[in-house]
């Protein structure tokens, strides 16, 4: 099988869009070189990375078979100021998330700007790919209201165009690098251990999961609870309140600089909970999953897409069922087998998944 020379352009290199362009490079049976910017200023990243990213494109003088870019690039700003390039080479778009549907929280009123973007891009793009299924429904169902927003010519059958090339790929996930970590024994008689491993943000609803801790606490339902992940607000106040409250139940609080040192935590872990309004795929829930934490969730997002369908009843809840799902699990009246939740998240190991993005690029070359 030929071996393409792919550039992957990524202007937000960190986080979960650097482990997505590290882990494809490493996988690929092609030559992946990668393109990026630091992670900092996403609005700059959106508006003004790709006049960056042309310059340097051209001043490398790189002619890939494909270029891939993310959905922190202005994609059309891209190709306009490197036509001469790259007007025989197809490029693919790839979402991570898209500005359409992410909530804009309280410091944000930036309206359809950055999702206009996005859709510009999707537009200039010869092949567009969706981190699951759940995601590409929710930019279709959501690029009409920005599309009717506008007073004329709103293009509404440009719809039709962009779901043609439009596909999943699914994130891969460097899941084996849990398992040097993996511990031979767990604690015996230690009180479940919940998990929070998401970003500190309005769109994450910490509020609602707190809410239900103290349920549990009032009920006199014994737990630990270990609140970490990324938080870029100065002031917290909710999960300072958490950590006022909860008292000597929280055992870990604040970000894990160390990867071991989180890596042994999911393992310890008995519970991972989610309450999100946002999550288009779902990466530290499924880590989580990996690791042996049965997953409580709200039953929308991407997030019945991580467990087998068997295991909705018990792992998914609705509106404001978490407390009363949660206290079945901790009083012993639901059980749940981790071991078909592990496998099952096994698909999005990135040696699964790297084959699948080869093919797809494969394929954008030929129909090219």
């Amino acid at each position: 099988m030929m071996t393409l020379n792919i550039l992957l352009i990524e202007p937000y290199y960190g986080g979960s869009h650097q482990a997505w362009a590290d882990g494809y490079a490493r996988h690929s049976r092609h030559n992946v070189t990668l393109l990026t910017l630091p992670a900092q200023f996403w609005k700059w990243r959106m508006q003004g990375g790709a006049v960056t990213i042309a310059r340097l494109f051209n001043a490398y003088n790189i002619q890939p078979d494909v270029i891939l870019v993310s959905d922190m690039m202005d994609l059309s700003t891209f190709r306009a100021l490197t036509r001469k390039q790259t007007s025989d080479i197809p490029c693919a778009l790839y979402f991570h998330e898209n500005q359409l549907v992410y909530p804009q929280n309280s410091r944000q009123k930036h309206g359809w700007q950055y999702g206009f973007i996005n859709y510009i891009s999707a537009m200039a793009a010869d092949a567009v790919y969706f981190n699951s299924a759940f995601h590409q429904r929710a930019f279709y169902d959501e690029l009409p209201r920005m599309l009717k927003h506008f007073g004329d010519y709103n293009e509404l059958e440009s719809m039709e165009q962009l779901k043609a090339k439009s596909s999943v790929l699914p994130v891969g996930i460097n899941l084996k690098r849990y398992d040097i970590y993996r511990p031979k024994t767990r604690p015996a008689n230690a009180s479940p251990l919940i998990l929070w491993n998401h970003r500190w943000e309005e769109d994450k609803n910490p509020r609602t999961f707190f809410q239900a801790l103290y349920g549990l606490m009032n009920s006199g339902i014994a737990f630990r609870v270990a609140i970490v992940g990324e938080n870029f607000r100065q002031e917290p106040t909710e999960f300072e309140e958490a950590r006022q409250r909860l008292g000597d139940r929280v055992v870990r609080y604040g970000f894990v600089e160390e990867f071991a040192e989180y890596a042994r935590l999911l393992w310890q872990a008995d519970y991972i909970i989610s309450t999100a309004y946002q999550d288009f795929f779902g990466i530290s829930v499924a880590e989580a999953i990996y690791c042996g934490c049965i997953p409580i969730l709200p039953g929308r997002l991407n997030y019945p897409a991580l467990m087998p369908e068997a295991y909705h009843d018990d792992c998914l809840y609705r509106g404001n069922a978490l407390q009363p799902l949660l206290i079945k699990h901790l009083t012993g009246d639901i059980a749940v087998d981790t071991i078909p939740l592990q496998r099952f998240i096994s698909q999005f190991e990135w040696q699964h998944i790297a084959p699948q993005y080869d093919a797809a690029f494969s394929q954008l070359i030929q129909t090219r």
